[in-house]
Formats: structure tokens, sequence, C-alpha cells
């Protein structure tokens, strides 16, 4: 193996390898136990995921949009022949090199075209991907600044939402931009708590990931990372989304000019496959004291400069306002019927606006605890 030698450090391959060479019933099992623990028993489909899950150099510079030299090409189709054979093994293929008849565990394996899937997702790599964006939609950053994949990714869907559809429009639109390689913006979402900022962003790119979206969450104490990370993503043939959360800084932050830094699009924070999209509550970001109000004319023209100075340098700034009581209700309408609650509308309406009221205010997701409450009890 030369393009595909990273398989060689895999546990269910490495150990195949070791009882090839050496064929013994400890090993046999030790395999066979491997592929269970990996996907239930499917030498097949392990092979191909593997494969396609593969950061080799073949598939980077694919990515990269060079061209693959012709020694690469050969060698790559070598390799997926090989791999093609050891995805065709069956037990009573790798139990004829032991010369023992009592049970051993069995397992099963898909019948494949291992070198015409590869080649078609490579073909298609900007909706397909490679290494961990080849099965993961969503992903954060760790501690050390790394893109690590969110195992338990937020299944917000697009038809689970309620109203706002005009501002739904907007980012949709704006992300489809992004998938077909125009020129598309980053975007501010302001608005109340729970007016559904944040899911509208994950539902977005659940909706789009198999066109090629994926979406990176960062928090704010992160922002200095960003550089780390588009440099990782601006070489990757997939689009994503730079995520932050309920964004807000003090005015002195130091955060707030590395974000700055960022909107402006210097030379190492500029990527045609990367938007920005962020949320806060606060309409101009940054956190102002009393203090700060009652300065003097000078100091407050600063200040309120550079309160707005950030929001500026998004492109697109979306509101999402706090539902008025029509909308709060039919919000509330929408996820009883979703959620199979049979209701006379004027008690469902009156428990609705009592738990609103209760709460100091209605919003999205007021709407959905209130439904929540109702199939609990």
């Amino acid at each position: 193996m030369c393009v595909f030698r990273d398989l060689l450090d895999d546990p269910v391959i490495s150990t195949l390898l070791r009882y090839l060479e050496k064929p013994a019933i400890a090993v046999y099992s030790a395999f066979v136990s491997a592929l269970y623990e990996a996907n239930g028993g499917n030498l097949g489909e392990y092979i191909k995921e593997i494969c396609t899950s593969s950061s080799n150099v073949y598939v980077r510079t694919v990515g990269r949009k060079q061209a693959v030299p012709g020694y690469m090409q050969t060698a790559l189709e070598e390799e997926l022949s090989i791999l093609q054979e050891a995805a065709e093994l069956t037990k009573e293929d790798l139990c004829g090199l032991l010369n023992y008849k009592g049970y051993l565990p069995d397992f099963t394996t898909t019948k494949l075209r291992l070198s015409e899937i590869y080649l078609h997702r490579t073909e298609n790599i900007g909706k397909f991907g490679y290494g961990i964006y080849a099965k993961n939609r969503m992903f954060c950053v760790d501690e050390q600044g790394n893109i690590v994949p969110v195992l338990h990714p937020d299944q917000t869907e697009l038809s689970g939402l309620v109203d706002y559809e005009r501002e739904r429009a907007i980012i949709i639109n704006n992300t489809k931009a992004l998938l077909q390689g125009k020129p598309a913006a980053n975007i501010l979402l302001t608005g109340d708590a729970g007016t559904g900022k944040s899911s509208t962003v994950k539902a977005v790119a659940n909706e789009l990931w198999k066109e090629g979206l994926r979406i990176v969450e960062i928090r704010k104490d992160q922002l200095r990372s960003i550089p780390k990370v588009l440099d990782e993503l601006s070489g990757n043939p997939l689009k994503f989304v730079l995520f932050i959360d309920d964004l807000s800084f003090m005015k002195d932050d130091d955060n707030f000019n590395a974000l700055k830094a960022v909107l402006e699009g210097s030379v190492t924070a500029k990527s045609d496959n990367v938007v920005i999209y962020a949320t806060s509550n606060r309409r101009h970001i940054i956190k102002e004291t009393f203090s700060e109000r009652e300065g003097d004319d000078i100091h407050r023209n600063d200040t309120m400069q550079e309160l707005v100075s950030l929001s500026e340098r998004f492109g697109i700034h979306v509101t999402f306002s706090k539902p008025n009581k029509e909308t709060f209700l039919h919000i509330v309408h929408h996820l009883a019927e979703e959620n199979g609650i049979d209701m006379q509308a004027e008690k469902l309406d009156l428990l609705a606006e009592r738990f609103a009221l209760e709460r100091g205010g209605r919003s999205a997701r007021l709407a959905r605890q209130f439904i929540d409450g109702i199939l609990a009890g």
C-alpha cells in the first residue's frame, strides 16, 4: 500500500494482515471481534467506509483541483483492486488456512464495486468530501484549536421550524450561493432569546449537508483560533459555515479585535469556501455600561462607533423579532398537531398564554417547552 498506507494502521485491517501472515485461531477471533466492534461485522462495508474516509494524497490532490500524475492514478487503481479482494473475503476463505474443524465466529460482507464507488466520490468530491468530513456534518473546535467531529449532532430540520420564513429564506439563499461558488456574505442573526436563530443555522446545515455543506461551531473564547481553522479549511473542496453562537463582548475584550480582523478579510482570514454565521441577543454585540453612556460627547461618539463597527462587517443582518400573540399561538398549534396533541383550541390557547406570561414573554423556545410539558404530563 502506498496511496492507502494509512489503512495499514486500522485495527481491523492490521489484525487481518496479521492473521494472513500467520494464521491462528486467536488472531482470527481478534479480527472478527474488531470487525464486530467497528460496524457489527460487515467486512465489505467496513473497507468501503475506511477507503472513502481516507485523507490520502490522491484525494487531497483531487480536492485541490490539481492534476493527478499518471503513476499515482495507476497506484490507486491497483490498491483498490487489492482492497476489493480483501472486501470479498469470507469466513470460509480465512478459516481454510487453519487445520481446525471446531466453531469459529462468522461475519458477513457486502458485494460492491469498490473502485467504481471510490472514483465516483472523488469525481464529486465537492459534495462528498474526504477524511473526517466525509461522514460527519457538524464539527467543533477543541482546546488545541483542532477541528473535531460532533458525535451527536443537533438533528433540527427546517420542516420542524415554524414561522420566520422570510428570515430563513435569506439564510438559505445565501448558503446556496456559497455551495454554487457564488459570492456569499457573512451573516449576523440578532433577536430575542428563543426565537430560533441557532436552530435555523443548524437546520440549514442539516438540510444542505448532502450538497457539500459542513458546519464548524466555535466558541467566543476560541476566536483567536479562527485563522488556524481557516488555514485547514481553505484547501478543502467542501463548503463550510463557521458558526459562533450567542456572540457578545465587553468593550475591551481582545476577542473583539480578533473577530474584526477576520471579518475584514485579512490575508490569513479570507477563504472562498467559508462564511461566518453568528447569533447574538444584542443588536450591537458589545455590552455597554451605564458609565460609558453617560460619558462626554467625544467619548460617547467613539463608543457608539465601536459598538456598530463589528456588526457592520457582516454582509447580511437578519433580525428575529419576538413573536406576537398570533405568531406564538400559531407555533403552539403547529407543534401540538405535529405531536398528536388533541385539545380544544380555546383551552390550548389559554394554557399557552398563561405559560408565556408566567415566564415573562413569548418565544418559539417557550412554545416548544409548553408542548413538551403537555407531553410529559
